[in-house]
Formats: structure tokens, sequence, C-alpha cells
């Protein structure tokens, strides 16, 4: 299974330290907050570096606050210093209207024109091509940075609703969940992207990175009273609220996966078998002894991603 981390750290070298590591474990990625260090991308490079294999993405940079020639710029600088193309994916997105108008006094009035402009612009430039663009939003006439061995950098897509994943489907290398469980992801997510990809005759089926709160713990309810209060801003956002709805829960809480180790490998093995790609664990800590619980979802975590 491909089963990735949550990345970051307070400090460079933590960083680095998680990455090699979640790398010597057998972790296929890690996958990094735009909130890491206030940037991620330098990091992250540094951090590439400085292990051999693992997949380094982020899970998601803001759209709005960067324009999409210099997010480009951005994601190729990133490749180029870890020297491995193929080892960095930019996970883009929107993020939400709350962030984008009350901090950043930005318009969230037409996210979903702005994002899909956003990544054509961005993926042809990640593909290598000039682009020529006159939309709504963007207008674009430019050369694609300097690649890393002339190899494209995936671009995925933070997609719940409709419209972006079909955004995801016809211009990206995939979708970046959060908060779909193996429900949604079957019965929404999955269809939809794949017949868009399908639809814009793209070879390859699009990725599906499922980014979920992980907990091995015996004592469910107690799991869910922790979740609860570590995800209830989840819970309030439009977005988030509405895949939860796809996917027949109320809550973050509800959606988390958490259990002993047979259940969770069942309810891992369910999103699999949904339609996801990849797993972006998000461990979170149950009960008095944090250090034993946190160890026990990594070792189960570790199992399954070297199988």
């Amino acid at each position: 299974m491909r089963i990735g981390l949550t990345g970051g750290g307070s400090a460079v070298d933590r960083i680095v330290e998680q990455a090699q590591r979640a790398d010597a474990d057998g972790f296929a990625s890690l996958w990094y907050p735009s909130a890491v260090l206030g940037d991620p991308l330098t990091p992250m490079a540094i951090a590439g570096r400085s292990t051999s294999r693992i997949e380094l993405g982020t899970a998601v940079l803001q759209t709005y606050t960067c324009h999409p020639v210099l997010m480009a710029g951005r994601a190729a600088a990133v490749t180029s210093a870890i020297g491995a193309p193929g080892r960095f994916t930019l996970g883009v997105g929107p993020s939400h209207q709350p962030v984008i108008e009350d901090m950043f006094g930005l318009s969230y009035a037409r996210a979903g024109r702005h994002t899909e402009e956003y990544v054509q612009i961005l993926t042809q430039l990640l593909r290598g091509e000039h682009v020529s663009f006159s939309g709504d939003d963007f207008r674009v006439n430019v050369g694609p940075p300097a690649l890393a061995d002339g190899v494209d950098i995936p671009v995925a897509v933070s997609a719940l609703g409709p419209r972006l994943l079909r955004v995801a489907g016809q211009y990206a290398a995939g979708t970046i969940l959060w908060m779909a469980n193996a429900k949604a992801v079957a019965d929404h997510v999955a269809p939809r992207i794949r017949a868009a990809a399908s639809d814009a005759g793209r070879p390859a089926a699009p990725r599906i990175v499922a980014g979920l709160p992980v907990a091995v713990h015996d004592d469910v309810a107690e799991a869910r009273s922790v979740a609860t209060e570590q995800f209830v801003i989840y819970g309030q956002l439009p977005n988030y609220q509405r895949i939860l709805v796809r996917g027949g829960v109320k809550s973050p809480a509800e959606a988390a996966i958490v259990g002993d180790e047979a259940s969770v490998t069942a309810q891992i093995e369910a999103l699999f078998e949904a339609g996801a790609t990849d797993l972006w664990a998000a461990p979170f800590q149950v009960g008095d002894n944090k250090s034993a619980s946190r160890a026990r979802t990594r070792a189960l975590l570790k199992e399954l991603a070297n199988t």
C-alpha cells in the first residue's frame, strides 16, 4: 500500500529528521501543509536532499496567495534542489472563504473559475510548455521555468466538489483529499475524477490521495471524542461539510480511522478498495500515554506501508 504521513516540524532540523526516519521506515510519502514554518517548500527541498526515495508533497499550497507563474518557478526550484525528478508533487487548492476573504481580503466569489484557470496555467508550465492564456482571472504569456532534467512536475488539486474533481481529472495528476472517507471516495470522488480523465483522453488513471486522521486505540468512543476536539474546525468549513455528507457522516470524528489494529487495517483496506491510490495518514494521539499511542499507530502504518 502507498501510505504516507503528515510532514512538518518546528524547525528545519526536525523536518529533516522526520523525513529521514519516514524514508528509512518505508513510507511512500510525506505531505506538508502550507503553514509549515510559514512556507514548507524550503525545508522540503532540504529534506529531499537528505533522503533517498520518499516522495515529498504539499497538501496543499493556497492558489490565491501565489500567482501560478511564480508557483511554477517555486516548484521547479524545489525539484532542482532535491536533485531527483519525480520525488516532489505540488498539491494546490483555493483554500476556504474565511481564510481568503477574512484573512487576506481577497474575493472568494469565483473560487471554481479561479482554480480551473490557475491549474491550466500551472500544469502547462510544469510540463515545460509555453503558456498563452487569456481568461477571466488570469492573462498569461510566458515560457516555462527551467525543469530539472526536463521532467515535468506533477500537480494535484484539493478537489472535493464536482467542478474541481473535473479540473483535477482533466488537467492535473490527481487529487489530494481531506476528510473524504471510503464511501465518499467510492461514490463521489473516484467516478468523477476518472470520468474527467477519460473524457480528456488522458492515458493514466488519476491519483487519489486520501487524507484522514488515524489512531490505533482500543476504546473507539474515546478516540472519536479526542478527534472531535482536535479536528472540530473541519466540520465548520462548507467544503469539508459537503464531503462529510457525501461520506454519510456528520463530523470529522466520524470520518477518522480509529480502532484496534485489525479494525484500522480493515478501514484502510476499504479506502483503497474504494479507489484511493494513496493514504495520507494524519496520526493523532489518544489516552494518557501520548508516546505509546503515537508509537502504536505508527507501528501499524509502517507495517502496512511495507506490505
